[in-house]
């Protein structure tokens, strides 16, 4: 029977949008409370041949019921902390042959090369990667702006793996979990604050091997007072690359990686030499920018983004559907 909510009740203390249905593929969030679990409910619950189940409230950290309940599934997202996931994916690996697919949003597997990373435009083949794995590792909101601007630069030899680059990040606070965003949404909070000084931020693993380097960046990151949105740039010498391109070329690469690409966009530079950061606020868009200056023989690459949407929750609906075959993987570069 249907709870206040309009959700439905079973047995065995689950809730789901709607009943078990032929046809429907059923997934489960542990961790649904989170920023990012919010985020994945909202957008999975616009989209067709998706049963979202829950674990009533009162056993929600009862290892007997998450353990039935990712039996019962088709798929289990994991909005959790490193260790925690690490846990939940044992479990899930000890249900055999009732194991669950699942898409894991920490840190804990984004290198290991036993999962599929993610980033649905970083390569050609990765669309069709990722709907063939069992397990994916959602990728890092910074990471998603760097690797896109980063990978293929490299892949077209404008950029060698060993170049000794300086990444530079600003985000809205939603990303940074509840104590930081309780400091922004008090009266007085942080007007900006740069953090990770001790330069061992948690995305920079991904962020070396997903973007081809072979050494890892200097990588800045900051937080803006602001809810959401996020700028990622990268400063360039020009004739400190390989054969000196001009910021003509490096645009050009870009906008032949991403050609035909629905969520990821080349755009010219900003006439006016400025960008907003909160501009893709609640959208799912990447969008990637050369600002050049071809007498100082200069440039910076600049990734905006939505942290929460394709930073987060929106690339994880887009992993979900092509893991269940909702999104055909063709479909990702046009």
């Amino acid at each position: 029977m249907p709870d206040a909510g309009g959700r439905h009740t079973y047995s065995n203390g689950f809730f789901g949008q709607v009943g078990f249905v032929a046809g429907m593929t059923s997934v489960f969030i542990d961790g649904e409370a989170g920023t990012t679990g919010l985020g994945i409910q909202q957008r999975l619950r616009a989209l067709p041949r998706i049963t979202l189940l829950s674990i009533d409230p009162a056993r929600r950290k009862d290892p007997q019921a998450r353990r039935e309940m990712m039996r019962a599934v088709d798929l289990v997202v994991l909005c959790l902390p490193d260790a925690a996931s690490i846990e939940a994916v044992e479990i899930i690996e000890g249900l055999g042959d009732a194991a669950p697919k699942i898409l894991d949003a920490s840190t804990a597997f984004r290198t290991d090369p036993s999962w599929a990373y993610g980033f649905a435009e970083m390569t050609r083949d990765q669309p069709g990667l990722i709907g063939d794995a069992a397990r994916v590792a959602n990728p890092g909101c910074y990471a998603t702006g760097a690797i896109a601007l980063i990978r293929p630069l490299v892949a077209a030899g404008l950029l060698a793996a060993d170049h000794r680059l300086c990444v530079n990040a600003v985000s809205g606070y939603s990303g940074g979990g509840r104590t930081m965003i309780a400091a922004h949404e008090t009266a007085g909070g942080p007007a900006f604050e740069l953090y990770a000084l001790g330069l061992a931020h948690k995305h920079l693993p991904e962020m070396t091997l997903h973007g081809g380097l072979s050494r890892s960046p200097l990588f800045v990151p900051s937080v803006g007072h602001f809810p959401q949105g996020m700028l990622v740039s990268v400063p360039l010498h020009l004739d400190d690359l390989p054969g000196r391109p001009t910021g003509a070329d490096l645009h050009a690469a870009l906008a032949a990686r991403y050609r035909g690409c629905a969520q990821v966009v080349v755009r010219d530079a900003e006439p006016a030499g400025t960008l907003m950061a909160d501009t893709l606020v609640d959208t799912d868009l990447l969008e990637l920018r050369v600002f050049a200056n071809e007498s100082r023989r200069q440039a910076v690459l600049v990734a905006r983004l939505d942290n929460l949407g394709k930073g987060a929750s929106g690339a994880a609906v887009q992993n979900i559907q092509l893991m269940t075959g909702l999104l055909r993987p063709e479909a990702i570069h046009g």
